[in-house]
């Protein structure tokens, strides 16, 4: 996937560090035209992210190092808010509760519905 700028049009950011999530995701989001960047890690995303971006950021839970909540609370704590939808193949009401309350967006489910999950990203990046 091609790196976008974060002055360009709205961008769909994913933090996931399982590789065929991130190839589908972009292929889904590609055949709709709509631009994405991923990072296998939530460091890599840190190391780039800006309160410059616009978008909204797909964000697994369960990652190698920084966990997907942890990315989301260091983002707000630096004033990047982008609309966080997180998806996890491992959730539970819990977690989901735990993430809403810290400002995430949306809680998906893995698998998900593909339709569903274009719509309320769409949803998103009008938000913002």
């Amino acid at each position: 996937m091609k790196p976008l700028s974060p002055f360009s049009s709205p961008t769909v950011y994913i933090v996931d560090d399982d590789d065929a999530v991130c190839d589908a995701l972009g292929a889904l989001l590609g055949s709709v035209r709509l631009g994405c960047e991923a990072f296998a890690t939530a460091e890599n995303f840190l190391a780039v992210a800006n309160r410059e971006m616009r978008g909204c950021l797909l964000l697994d839970v369960r990652m190698p190092g920084m966990s997907g909540l942890e990315l989301q609370r260091k983002l707000q704590e630096l004033g990047i808010m982008l609309p966080v939808v997180i998806i996890t193949g491992h959730g539970d009401v819990a977690m989901a509760v735990r993430a809403l309350k810290a400002g995430a967006a949306d809680f998906i489910e893995k698998p998900f519905n593909e339709q569903d999950m274009l719509d309320r990203i769409q949803k998103y990046l009008k938000q913002d």
